[in-house]
């Protein structure tokens, strides 16, 4: 077999790789190290963390490389083993013996002593297939064959993440499908219905039946009462409900402009007083806030919107559909993801659970995002360029120097 089908050197160009996204990756892992080391000081497993998220960033690093390498075509034609995989891995996390059940929930895997999280594999999972569903039936992406089909397949991977049960991730599953198939060019008749669908959906089960005392079955007790006590924080206040909330808010505004520095040992600290949970994970930013104060939050989210805005960026000038859906996906993993922890820690959003991308503490969370990284920098690498049109200097077209 020869290697030459899956790395095509010749197609790539040193001078498409996407340094700044590179570096902004660099930067913020970086940065997770320090801040988890700071955040974590009262924590006995601080140095197990630590070295965990080292290992995640090494080899998370070495296979990013391999992807960036990678042809991402070559990935497209194994579409349906991906999704089969994505699909197994959700299902041996459920059955007893297999799956490590932590805080009522059965999400995670133990390989060698780490626990795994399939979830986070099934969000690149999820992007990689339907890129390549998507892209091959593009002429009828619209047609209420290739919509049923699409939501059947879907269906699978949201109803196992549920059974976790993890009604965060579940979400973020469900926005990554609705961003691939918008960016596929579905009809725009479908997004209206949808939405208003949707909406109607939504202010009966979290307004309307609430009132009425009507149990919603598809939601847990504690996913329901977050979401209420979010909706009716007066009526919630003495419940300890919003406490976790409330206490990230104070500690990113005591942050003020210049925070209070990393590893502060000041006495007013909201995280010295062990006042924060999952400081670690959930409400890393209300670290963030609190010691790197309002302009290095600011830079943090700066790096972050520069990494969604350069994968915007490569959507456009992908070789192919599937390269536009991959970068689109990966985009908007990144900025639902941040959007959704930063909003919970500032108590804009319902408390709920997702790491903040490349800060958070998480190996499976780390090493996902890296390897999906390294394919958007493959799709980088085979993008299109811009040729000034012969006789117009003035007009600037785009050229697909590498087509076949």
């Amino acid at each position: 077999m020869r290697l030459s089908r899956f790395f095509r050197f010749q197609r790539y160009r040193l001078r498409n790789l996407e340094y700044s996204m590179i570096l902004c990756i660099v930067a913020l892992s970086v940065l997770s190290l320090l801040i988890l080391n700071s955040a974590m000081v009262n924590d006995a497993s601080r140095d197990s963390t630590i070295r965990k998220q080292i290992l995640g960033m090494v080899l998370g690093t070495l296979f990013m490389t391999f992807f960036a390498l990678l042809d991402y075509h070559v990935l497209m034609n194994f579409g349906i083993l991906i999704y089969a995989g994505t699909v197994l891995i959700l299902v041996s996390v459920l059955i007893p013996g297999i799956g490590v059940s932590s805080h009522n929930a059965t999400r995670w895997m133990s390989i060698a002593g780490i626990q795994i999280q399939p979830s986070e594999f099934a969000k690149i999972g999820i992007i990689l297939f339907f890129a390549m569903f998507f892209s091959t039936y593009n002429d009828m992406i619209s047609s209420p064959k290739v919509v049923i089909a699409s939501l059947f397949l879907i269906g699978i991977p949201l109803v196992l993440i549920i059974k976790e049960p993890d009604l965060s991730t579940t979400i973020v599953a469900t926005v990554l499908f609705i961003s691939l198939i918008y960016n596929a060019g579905i009809d725009r008749r479908w997004i209206i219905g949808v939405s208003v669908a949707v909406a109607v959906l939504v202010i009966i089960v979290f307004f309307i039946l609430p009132l009425l005392d009507v149990n919603v079955s598809f939601l847990r007790g504690y996913q329901m009462n977050r979401i209420l006590s979010w909706l009716y924080p007066d009526k919630y206040a003495s419940s300890g409900l919003t406490t976790q909330q409330d206490n990230s808010v104070l500690a990113i505004a005591s942050g003020q402009l210049n925070g209070k520095g990393l590893n502060t040992t000041s006495f007013e600290s909201v995280k010295n007083g062990r006042f924060l949970s999952e400081e670690n994970c959930d409400f890393i930013f209300a670290v963030i806030g609190e010691e790197l104060g309002f302009k290095g939050s600011m830079a943090i989210l700066g790096l972050l919107a520069l990494i969604v805005f350069r994968c915007i960026k490569l959507a456009f000038t992908a070789r192919d559909m599937s390269g536009r859906l991959i970068c689109a996906g990966y985009a908007t993993l990144i900025a639902f993801q941040s959007f959704v922890n930063v909003g919970v820690s500032t108590g804009l959003l319902p408390n709920t659970g997702l790491p903040l991308p490349f800060l958070s503490a998480g190996v499976s969370s780390l090493f996902s995002l890296l390897c999906g990284f390294g394919i958007v920098l493959n799709v980088g690498l085979q993008r299109r360029t811009l040729k000034k049109q012969s006789g117009y200097p003035e007009t600037t077209v785009y050229f697909d120097e590498y087509r076949q």
